[in-house]
Order: C-alpha cells, then sequence, then structure tokens
C-alpha cells in the first residue's frame, strides 16, 4: 500500500472512542506498519504505528526513525505522521522523545523545556532547508500529550488529508525531513554541553588538530543560560548572548562542511577547519553580540 494510501485510509477510519484491540481497522492498519516493506522509508530507516495502548490515542501517529541515531519515540529525535484529533490533516513532523523527560518535568514546564530544545536543535539544520518546513503544530487535542508533541516539535510540514500530495511528493519530503533529522542530531550530542575555559591563553598549531570523525568533537561553547550578579542596588541578571552566538554558529556551519572548534582555543572564541583543493585551511572566528540593534556601540 503506498504511504498516500496508508494516510488516507487511517485518517477515514480511525476512531478515538473505538478501542484498540485487533478488528479496529485503523488499529490494525497502524499496527502493520512495522512490518511493512512498501513504504518510501529513506535507506535503512524503520517505521511503526502507535493508536494507544489500553485506550485510543486522540491523535494516531507513524513514527519514522534512523536506527543510527534513534530507534524508540520516549527520547531523542525521530520522524513522525502526527494526525489531527479531527483526522482532517497529518503533520510531518521532526519530534523530540517526550515520555522520559515527562518524568522530570511538569506538563507546562515539560512544554517550555521542548520549545527551549527546539530552537537550539533548529539551529544545526540547513537554513536552505529549515525555511521551508517552519510549519508550527496544533492538533486540536487538549491532553497534555499532543501538546507536547506541538512544543517538541522541530521542524514541520502540514498535509490536508483531502488535498494530499501525489506519492513523490511524499517520499521526496521524506527524504529531506530525513536530512534534517541527521543535522538535528548532531546539534542535539553537544547542546546540552558546557565546557569550563581554561584560562592560560592556548598557543594554536594547526598540526595539532587533526579534523575528527564526528565534526562536532572539539564543538563545546558555554553555557549560554542567563544568570545573575548581586550588585548594590540588588540582584540583577545577566545574559549570554555571546555564548548563544557562538553555539548556534557552529551548529550551522557544520552543516556547511566545516569544523568548529572552541575546545583548547580560549581565548579565541571559534576556529573553523575545512580542506580546500586537498589543502587544510583554517578560519579565526570573532562573535559579537549587537545589543538593541546598535551596530555602532
Amino acid at each position: 500500500m503506498p504511504l498516500r494510501d496508508l494516510l488516507i485510509r487511517i485518517a477515514k477510519t480511525y476512531d478515538a472512542k473505538g478501542g484498540t484491540s485487533k478488528g479496529v481497522t485503523a488499529q490494525d492498519l497502524l499496527r502493520e506498519v512495522k512490518g511493512r516493506a512498501d513504504l518510501p522509508l529513506p535507506s535503512g530507516f524503520v517505521a511503526s504505528g502507535h493508536g494507544g495502548q489500553t485506550t485510543a490515542a486522540s491523535t494516531p501517529w507513524i513514527g519514522v526513525f534512523d536506527p543510527e541515531i534513534n530507534k524508540e519515540p520516549q527520547e531523542g529525535l525521530y520522524l513522525a505522521y502526527i494526525f489531527d484529533a479531527d483526522l482532517t490533516a497529518v503533520t510531518l513532523t521532526l519530534q523530540q522523545g517526550v515520555t522520559k523527560l515527562s518524568d522530570e518535568y511538569k506538563p507546562a514546564e515539560l512544554r517550555r523545556e521542548l520549545v527551549r530544545r527546539a530552537k537550539h536543535l533548529r539551529a544545526g539544520i540547513q537554513p536552505e532547508l529549515a525555511v521551508q518546513w517552519t510549519y508550527a503544530p496544533s492538533f486540536g487535542a487538549r491532553q497534555d500529550r499532543p501538546r507536547a508533541y506541538e512544543a517538541g516539535s522541530v521542524a514541520a510540514r502540514c498535509y490536508e488529508i483531502a488535498n494530499l500530495p501525489a506519492e513523490d511528493v511524499l517520499a521526496e519530503d521524506l527524504r529531506i525531513a530525513s536530512l534534517l533529522l541527521r543535522d538535528a542530531a548532531a546539534s542535539q550530542r553537544i547542546w546540552l554541553q558546557t565546557t569550563t575555559l581554561d584560562d592560560e591563553p592556548f598557543v594554536y598549531t594547526h598540526e595539532g588538530h587533526v579534523p575528527a570523525d564526528d565534526p562536532l568533537d572539539g564543538f563545546h561553547p558555554n553555557d549560554s543560560s542567563d544568570y545573575f550578579v548581586r550588585i548594590k542596588g540588588g540582584q540583577h541578571r545577566r545574559k549570554r548572548a555571546h555564548e548563544e552566538l557562538i553555539n548556534d554558529f557552529g551548529l550551522h556551519v557544520v552543516t556547511r562542511g566545516y569544523t568548529p572548534i572552541t575546545r583548547g582555543m580560549y581565548p579565541r572564541d571559534l576556529v573553523l577547519r575545512r580542506r580546500v583543493a586537498d589543502e587544510p585551511r583554517t578560519w579565526l572566528v570573532e562573535g559579537k553580540a549587537v545589543m538593541k540593534g546598535n551596530a555602532t556601540n
């Protein structure tokens, strides 16, 4: 069954009040996804359908996974076709796993945390691709889990069931989504890491930094969280816009073929490596945060 036909059949037959037992048409279709070999999945990817366990989900979905990145939806990153509660649309979204995070955060706090993480992950996506995947999902459900899916979306594209694209268009969109997933996964490996800088100057010698298999191996920007200082007059918030700038730019240049390095580069902000005409080249990057749009100051 083509992907297009599968999505249409699920949308037309799914009943959130119909339970999850065998013999329920849409639930059977979702369970069969895992064993299908006729879906246009990118090479090496696997898929599985989800319609709830003891009770039917208000927003059924199909997960698409790159086993080298993640095999389960509880945590990590994956792709998903998530149906709206009214089953009139389905969204292909690059998702963050929410199940394990739900144990750490209350629902409202979880959504805020997912939005915060999505911003960092989005920085690692190729800009020319990301601009085509800016849809903000709204699944029309009041339950905590669908609302967490909305907040956890890193990039998304929505399809109306009544105007679902042709199979080849859906297949190409899924291929592009797989590239977004791999870019975001590279961002995820480093975005939570922080580094305590050595106060001693570092003398840079090019030969001492051989490109690693992981382009982000030497990229560990400082924490970009706000911090507080106590001075006369009370406590004041200080922002680390500079650190966030270096973090986002470092994730971006990986998608352009450069290797960003911060480890051992103090007092330099960032060093980039790339081979040009089979010769190693190095770029020195200095980041400046412009406050309130005033570049002169």
